[in-house]
């Protein structure tokens, strides 16, 4: 997902062009000023509003400590009142855009090893190899914000996370979706199979649903997915846990070849158009991961077989979709509704009632959708 763009950077000798790395496929930025520890938060907040970027050449340490400034300031920012929940999660999607577009205004070096030439900097090499590739030699610049959010990442590949009807962890790739919303796991792991001989899993991710089918006895797993991250993350973890002799990872969009006596998938539940590559997992613009299983689903059903959609009425309760819609696309397809399982989430901005979209998250049901066709 990197950019291949360059950004030219301002040195003593000259300007020096270096390779860019951005991961949310930002632009390189066409302003940069050096900044280092003398730099004040209201002078750097300033320039980032005004589009310049700030090549750290500091202490590593001061720079984290420059951004939680400016994130501070950012956050001062007042919230624009809304007079519907579509006009909130508009306006709170423009300010998580500026408040991107600011923040990623600070900038670090790496060499050409991923180590960064900074005093107190951390040992980055492994986490930005997971992320970028294997050392090219290149030397590279890329937003601190970005850099924190790799070493993040990193820290949860090693840890995993915890997925108590698996006994077990999922470990995510960088920039595949993390199964941190347990209820949909949860929902697949007590649903009533209808087979145990063979299902596919349609945009796999981790491959966390595709294990629990597995670990609840289903004999014969096909898992799909179309990014090649979540592809290695989800064999990784397959075979991790052993169940790489049941499930099969495949590369393909949406459908494998020929039918199953069981389908699922757990599309995006937001239909908006995400706002960089990695918020795929997140957003589906113009409902495609939801309209695309819906429309292929009777064709790859084995007769009597059914189809699993797993989809949070989070976008209903903003206004992004309707009920009635969903209810025509099922039908649409050439599809029947034989029966539904419901669970409320329990993460945190659930019950945080700071959340600009606190009354829609209150109000959240997810749902297994257990479809047949006609």
């Amino acid at each position: 997902m990197t950019t291949s763009a360059t950004i030219t950077l301002p040195e003593d000798d000259g300007p020096r062009v270096v390779l860019w790395r951005s991961e949310a496929a930002v632009p390189p930025p066409k302003r940069v000023t050096i900044a280092d520890d003398r730099l004040t938060a209201d002078a750097a907040y300033r320039l980032a509003c005004e589009g310049t970027a700030l090549l750290y050449r500091g202490d590593f340490q001061n720079a984290r400590q420059l951004l939680q400034a400016m994130t501070r300031r950012v956050e001062r920012n007042p919230r624009k009142a809304a007079t519907s929940l579509k006009e909130a999660f508009n306006f709170h999607r423009q300010a998580q855009s500026q408040r991107a577009r600011v923040l990623g205004m600070v900038l670090i070096p790496l060499e050409g090893d991923y180590t960064i030439p900074l005093r107190r900097a951390p040992e980055v090499r492994e986490a930005c190899a997971e992320t970028y590739g294997a050392v090219t030699g290149e030397a590279s610049v890329v937003s601190l914000r970005e850099l924190l959010g790799l070493i993040g990442a990193h820290e949860w590949r090693k840890k995993g996370v915890e997925i108590p009807v698996l006994a077990d962890r999922i470990h995510p790739h960088y920039g595949v979706f993390s199964p941190v919303r347990g209820e949909y796991v949860d929902l697949v792991a007590r649903t009533p199979l209808p087979t145990l001989e063979k299902a596919f899993d349609i945009g796999t991710g981790t491959g966390v649903l595709a294990a629990v089918l597995a670990k609840r006895g289903v004999k014969k797993i096909v898992a799909t997915d179309s990014d090649p991250r979540a592809l290695a993350c989800a064999t990784e973890n397959l075979k991790r846990m052993g169940y790489d002799a049941q499930v099969k990872v495949v590369q393909a969009d949406l459908f494998p070849e020929g039918r199953a006596p069981l389908v699922i998938c757990n599309p995006p539940w937001v239909p908006a158009r995400p706002a960089s590559p990695i918020e795929y997992a997140v957003f589906d613009p113009d409902s495609r991961m939801l309209l695309g299983f819906l429309n292929g689903l009777a064709a790859h059903l084995s007769p009597g077989g059914e189809g699993w959609l797993i989809l949070s009425d989070f976008a209903e309760h903003l206004g992004l979709r309707t009920r009635e819609s969903l209810l025509a696309a099922i039908d649409q397809a050439g599809l029947k509704l034989v029966g539904r399982e419901d669970i409320k989430p329990r993460h945190p901005k659930s019950t945080d009632a700071n959340d600009p979209l606190h009354a829609a998250r209150a109000k959240e049901v997810t749902s297994l959708w257990r479809l047949q066709a006609r």
